[in-house]
């Protein structure tokens, strides 16, 4: 069960330098996939700041149905400063991090400050 962070999406939304390992990892573990509402608000956020709106609404088309869409439950939205804090992560790193070791998932990304995670499984892309 994996947890899907924001930039392996944008990795294939964008068109970038490893976009082909990332569709073969979605493709590979399809029925294992979740990721964050706010990976879902970040990716509309950037993919409509380059004035790729066609471009989200075949991300909901084709991920949504394929992934399971995960909150972090309000009552633990508190430790996000200290998760912060204690492992120097970014908010939206610590969101993912409190979401996925909450619902027991692995991090799958291509963001090195998850190197600093020791508690939870990390897969780099």
């Amino acid at each position: 069960m994996f947890l899907i962070d924001t930039n392996v999406f944008l990795e294939i939304l964008l068109g970038q330098e490893k976009k082909e390992d990332c569709k073969a990892f979605l493709t590979e573990n399809s029925g294992d996939l979740h990721l964050t509402d706010f990976s879902l608000h970040s990716i509309g956020v950037i993919l409509f700041r380059y004035g790729r709106e066609h471009s989200f609404g075949g991300f909901v088309e084709d991920v949504i149905p394929n992934a399971e869409l995960l909150s972090l439950p309000l009552e633990l939205y508190g430790e996000i400063a200290s998760i912060k804090n204690g492992m120097n992560l970014d908010f939206d790193d610590a969101y993912q991090y409190s979401v996925a070791k909450h619902f027991g998932l692995k991090i799958v990304t291509m963001d090195k400050d998850f190197q600093r995670i020791k508690d939870t499984e990390i897969l780099f892309l």
